[in-house]
């Protein structure tokens, strides 16, 4: 069944749903959602995507119709969550994969990728995977996520040589960006889970922006602490050669988890598609998700070659992407796998913050099981 939402929700949802992937404020989400409802007569994107794929670069005769038309449009956003999927780009655009005219565009920011969701002009997108339970809620199950793509990209760094495990940051100073998002939940759940209270054992300095963090590793006394996100930590790295990578904040979520009946995952992004597209498309969905597989394994596999397609579609640099493409967690984990790391994951948030998942955990209609 088609579901139907006005443009004041788009923009709403545009505004406020992404404090979980972007690192704004809480009290910056707040007022951006107050001023949407009024905007929604108005305002356009300003930051149009990037085109990947050129309808005329695979014949329309070799590609099998969906039930909308000869086209898929997927949407990624600049960053880990589309790395993955650069194969399957350049693929599609040189017109290898004849399946399915496949077309592909580039979002600076979740706020782009939101409303073509919603209207449909997007059929299949990677997004936070918290931003993908914010829309099925709000839709009333508009959305269905695909895949996991990106595991957790948060590291502790420092610019010293102090920290070897979570408990050498009690007592010391981290700075960090995403105050009222998922960096904040992530960096708490794993704090308190080893025994640290993030309000009296460490000190936070939350920044608005990642370099604001870099300054603030640069300038403070020796052993500066900071949480930063890949692939900034390699451009950051690239730039100030005595920064050090201290925690993997993934593999820390791990040990934590290692015990559980059903194990969670700490994770960043997904791969959703309009429900709707999906019941009336079930071929082309699963097209899609055999080549993004193959895709994954071949940017895991082919360093090198992977970083030199994400330069192309101007992601990062080729040469931050070979050094950063091995610590940015990229993967494919569909079915049941999926649903339990997924599931545990929005649990943790919805403790700290039930906003930041859209209010309640998904029901079994979320995860699109084949």
């Amino acid at each position: 069944m088609k579901k139907t939402v006005s443009m004041a929700l788009v923009l709403s949802l545009s505004a406020a749903l992404l404090a979980g992937c972007t690192g704004g404020s809480a009290s910056e989400t707040t007022a951006a959602q107050t001023t949407a409802e009024t905007q929604a007569e108005t305002q356009t994107e300003t930051q149009p995507e990037t085109t990947v794929a050129e309808s005329e670069s695979q014949p329309e005769s070799s590609a099998k119709e969906t039930a909308g038309g000869d086209t898929v449009q997927v949407m990624a956003l600049k960053g880990p969550t589309a790395m993955g999927m650069v194969k399957f780009m350049d693929d599609a655009e040189s017109g290898q994969i004849t399946d399915y005219d496949f077309q592909f565009s580039i979002a600076a920011s979740a706020d782009e990728v939101t409303p073509k969701l919603i209207q449909g002009s997007a059929d299949i997108a990677a997004v936070p995977a918290n931003l993908a339970s914010v829309l099925f809620n709000n839709t009333e199950g508009g959305v269905q996520v695909l895949a996991i793509n990106t595991l957790g990209v948060l590291y502790i760094v420092e610019n010293g040589d102090t920290v070897q495990s979570v408990e050498d940051l009690r007592g010391k100073t981290i700075y960090a960006s995403g105050k009222g998002s998922t960096p904040e939940y992530a960096l708490n759940y794993i704090l308190s889970a080893n025994g640290i209270d993030p309000a009296s054992d460490v000190t936070i300095e939350w920044k608005s922006e990642h370099t604001e963090c870099l300054a603030a590793l640069t300038t403070s006394s020796a052993n500066a602490i900071a949480m930063l996100p890949q692939p900034f930590v390699t451009t950051a790295q690239s730039k100030v050669d005595t920064i050090r990578t201290a925690l993997d904040l993934t593999e820390e979520w791990d040990k934590l988890q290692a015990e559980a009946q059903a194990p969670s995952a700490l994770i960043t992004g997904v791969v959703v598609a309009r429900t709707e597209f999906a019941e009336e498309n079930p071929q082309a969905v699963e097209a899609f998700l055999e080549h993004y597989e193959d895709s994954v394994e071949y940017v895991n596999s082919n360093v090198p070659e992977g970083a030199e397609l994400v330069g192309k579609y101007d992601i990062v640099t080729a040469e931050v992407a070979n050094k950063a493409i091995p610590e940015c967690n990229i993967t494919y984990i569909d079915g049941e796998e999926m649903k339990e790391k997924l599931s545990g994951y929005l649990s943790v948030l919805l403790e700290q913050n039930p906003q930041s998942i859209g209010g309640a955990l998904p029901d079994d209609a979320f995860y699109y099981i084949q």
